[in-house]
């Protein structure tokens, strides 16, 4: 899988150099404590749910940022279907290096499997029609980076990253700013005088929005929040090939190959990172 642009080393390091120092702090002082330093050691990564695997890529990267020298063996990739009682990895080395990582290699691999695992259902629910599944900002703060990576890894298409690099005009700023036309003509003067060329999304909540948001023109894509299939249904058929359409709010797995087949392009789920349940996992010494 081609890596998301989000993904720079610089993001990855500063999360796992954060992460580090919110669980070791000044040490780990149990493996100091009771562990030699020459004591080297193997474990297995064991799967004790069935879904889909992420989170290997990160896990390396965590092992070797604490322990260049520890090695590992992967028998499973980022992206495949795994079950009950397969082993991802073997990792050996240092007994003090792999026990104070193994934590946060759990934390990351068991939340990103399972939004993974979550995001792979929903997109086999839509295939054979036009829609992306997306995500959302809905994410668990400071953990973004991977809740979105695992939902590509999952097949998910990735939102904006935050709130830089892309606009979207929700409710609130529409109201505030005193109406649609209002809000996109302040947005388009914003970024004419930062020279910016972001990608302008408007969200809307019936047709008449919908004909104020195309009248305005200079849209990349329309928001459909909350509307009933034959809303969304009308509202694509006006849109037409003039910008693309999402469908957002209320989207559940009763309604899901629903609303995909109204026609839009992309279907937002916040559901993909807010409320998905971690697949367990575990660190198994090998003796």
């Amino acid at each position: 899988m081609h890596r998301p642009s989000y993904l720079t080393e610089s993001a990855i390091s500063h999360f796992i150099t954060s992460a580090l120092g919110e669980d070791i702090g000044e040490g780990d002082h149990s493996s100091l404590g009771a562990l030699p330093i020459d004591r080297l050691i193997k474990a297995k990564l064991l799967i004790k749910d069935n879904g889909v695997l992420a989170g290997c890529e990160i896990a390396t990267i965590i092992f070797h940022q604490i322990d260049p020298s520890l090695q590992l063996e992967y028998f499973k990739q980022d992206g495949d279907e795994i079950t009950k009682g397969d082993i991802v990895f073997i990792v050996t080395g240092s007994a003090r290096a792999i026990l104070s990582t193994e934590r946060l290699v759990l934390n990351c691999m068991q939340r990103m499997s399972g939004i993974a695992t979550y995001t792979r259902k929903l997109c086999k629910m839509i295939e054979g029609t036009t829609a992306q599944l997306m995500d959302t900002r809905k994410t668990t703060p400071n953990f973004r980076l991977l809740e979105k990576w695992a939902v590509a890894i999952g097949g998910g298409k990735n939102h904006r990253f935050a709130l830089y690099d892309r606009v979207m005009l929700k409710d609130n700023h529409i109201d505030i700013a005193g109406g649609i036309p209002q809000a996109i003509e302040n947005t388009k003067k914003y970024l004419a005088s930062k020279n910016k060329s972001l990608k302008i999304e408007v969200e809307t909540r019936s047709l008449s929005e919908v004909q104020q948001v195309l009248n305005a023109g200079g849209v990349d894509v329309i928001m459909l929040d909350n509307m009933s299939v034959i809303e969304m249904k009308k509202a694509v058929n006006l849109i037409g090939d003039r910008c693309k359409t999402e469908a957002s709010g209320g989207i559940t797995e009763d309604n899901l190959k629903e609303v995909a087949e109204c026609g839009v392009d992309f279907i937002s789920v916040g559901a993909l990172t807010h409320s998905v349940k971690s697949l367990d996992l575990s660190l198994k010494y090998i003796s």
